[in-house]
């Protein structure tokens, strides 16, 4: 339970919030204050505690920022979850996202931030971002979605998150995890081993986003029996893939040809989520990207969403971000892909 005491509407507004439960009050705060810090430096507001009262100082709009964080956070503590800089930092990109910013609007204006979130049995993921939070919402809504944007943003990371907990709740039958090998081409015949040995190392992201969902010997065991298959692309031709989760990712390493064999494998209770950052594109000069070619072709067909990220949306070392940044600036090329057929 929280209380808002003494509101003040002058433009240099305060407000002081009285948190009821003592024990998650230290929580929320943080180590040393620094979830207070990083909302102040944030928000440019001031957050001075005592005991479990907070006074907010600033303008009325960085204020009740500030207040909608605090008692988002203090909602996540009171269900029972740890609450990190990583998390304040989440709510407060959601907060600084208006309802109309969004593809798929999922905040209330001056109201508790909601953030959407992918629970298995052994982890639960929470969006740290507007661009996360849309993504996993319309990975409910869409049979077909496309997550568009540069590294480090969670595009596949989420996507193998949601179809594990597809598997988990008996909603799929199986999880197919397809990637183009070896740039686009995929000439697999010159590595040693079996199949599945020549394609590990181009699926090893998809693994390591399984093992942190999955129990390790679960994973194993569904490998085996055939639950989750692991397949370079070229071996999806002439099948239809049905009760299941099926992601493509780097699609951007895709040709036209490869997409649309790939897409046209939908069955029925299927999802298919395809990943991918059209400017990182490995394909043979002149050759035309099959994510570029699809997201022209396919916006604003009934059933298919298309989320899109940028390096605002890097959720790895803020260094990443910055490096996307950069890169971009020296190659000429816009954020995420977008240009005249990115749409």
């Amino acid at each position: 339970m929280i209380r808002n005491l003494r509101p003040d509407r002058s433009p240099a507004s305060s407000l002081e919030l009285a948190f009821e439960d003592n024990r998650l009050v230290s929580q929320l705060y943080g180590e040393f204050d620094q979830n207070l810090a990083l909302i102040e430096q944030r928000l440019g507001v001031e957050a001075n505690s005592r005991g479990n009262h907070v006074m907010l100082r600033g303008g009325p709009g960085p204020v009740d920022q500030a207040r909608r964080a605090l008692e988002s956070l203090y909602d996540m503590l009171e269900e029972g979850k740890p609450v990190s800089p990583g998390d304040v930092d989440a709510v407060i990109r959601m907060i600084e996202t208006e309802d109309s910013q969004l593809s798929l609007p999922t905040l209330e204006k001056k109201g508790k931030v909601r953030m959407a979130q992918i629970a298995t049995r052994k982890a639960t993921i929470v969006a740290r971002n507007p661009a996360q939070d849309g993504y996993i919402r319309a990975m409910d809504r869409f049979e077909l979605i496309f997550g568009v944007g540069p590294a480090g943003t969670g595009k596949t990371y989420l996507a193998v998150a949601y179809a594990a907990t597809l598997l988990e709740r008996g909603e799929i039958s199986r999880i197919i995890l397809s990637r183009p090998a070896v740039e686009a081409g995929e000439r697999l015949g010159f590595l040693p081993g079996d199949l599945k040995e020549k394609v590990d190392p181009y699926l090893r992201p998809l693994y390591d986003a399984l093992y942190d969902m999955m129990q390790p010997e679960v994973v194993e065991r569904c490998l085996v029996a055939g639950t989750i298959e692991v397949a370079p692309l070229a071996f999806m031709r002439g099948r239809t893939l049905s009760n299941a989760a099926v992601i493509l990712d780097e699609a951007q390493n895709t040709t036209s040809m490869q997409m649309k064999m790939f897409l046209t494998r939908l069955g029925e209770n299927s999802r298919m989520i395809v990943t991918g950052d059209p400017t990182q594109v490995d394909l043979p000069r002149g050759e035309k990207s099959g994510l570029v070619e699809a997201l022209h072709l396919l916006s604003g067909v009934e059933g298919i969403h298309i989320s899109r990220f940028s390096d605002k949306d890097v959720v790895r070392h803020e260094l990443v971000a910055r490096i996307v940044r950069a890169y971009e600036g020296a190659t000429g090329k816009p954020p995420s892909g977008e240009g005249p057929l990115a749409v």
